[in-house]
């Protein structure tokens, strides 16, 4: 009986010492963390702008590739951008609410307060394609831009990207034309 208590003692102490020898090095609390994927750390929740009185023109939309992301601008005349909400979800639908699937692992809503039509009526923002309002072949992140169709006020798109990423959303202005900019990062 001694000798199966010494050697149920020498193995608990030999499972301790691999236990212990087996910390890993994160642990450390010497060891620094990773760098975010190229210094991005703009997370994923769902971001809005407010809204301004005036109105506001969507005269058009172009996409553009960097190095750690992928960009879609959205041109606005007139007032500029009123407001603006951005955010994944998971089910999209048109303005007659038909659902509305994007290429992708995940998508982004995007929601302008800027109409289609100029302060005189005249439509200036009609895509050829509503479903491929941009060709994005080619691109890491982005796979597929759909025109949701909008108000008078109010307009909306579905951004099919490959998965649910950190995203941005900037305002410039140049003084004849507002622009509102996506950002979807590459990676984490």
């Amino acid at each position: 009986m001694a000798h199966r208590r010494s050697w149920l003692i020498t193995l608990v102490a030999a499972l301790a010492a691999a236990i212990l020898s087996a910390t890993p090095a994160a642990a450390d609390p010497t060891s620094a963390p990773a760098a975010p994927y190229c210094g991005i750390t703009w997370g994923s929740q769902s971001k809005f702008g407010d809204s301004t009185p005036g109105f506001a023109t969507l005269t058009g939309v172009r996409a553009g590739r960097h190095d750690c992301f992928d960009r879609l601008v959205f041109d606005v005349r007139s007032a500029g951008v009123r407001g603006y909400g951005v955010g994944y979800v998971n089910e999209f639908e048109d303005i007659a609410g038909n659902p509305v699937t994007v290429r992708g692992g995940a998508g982004l809503w995007i929601a302008l307060e800027a109409s289609i039509y100029n302060d005189a009526g005249d439509m200036v923002f009609h895509p050829s394609n509503p479903a491929e309002v941009v060709d994005l072949t080619g691109y890491r992140t982005f796979r597929q831009l759909h025109d949701l169709g909008g108000r008078v006020l109010h307009n909306s798109f579905a951004l099919g990207v490959r998965a649910r990423l950190p995203f941005r959303v900037l305002e410039l202005d140049d003084g004849a034309t507002k622009r509102l900019i996506i950002d979807v990062a590459h990676a984490w």
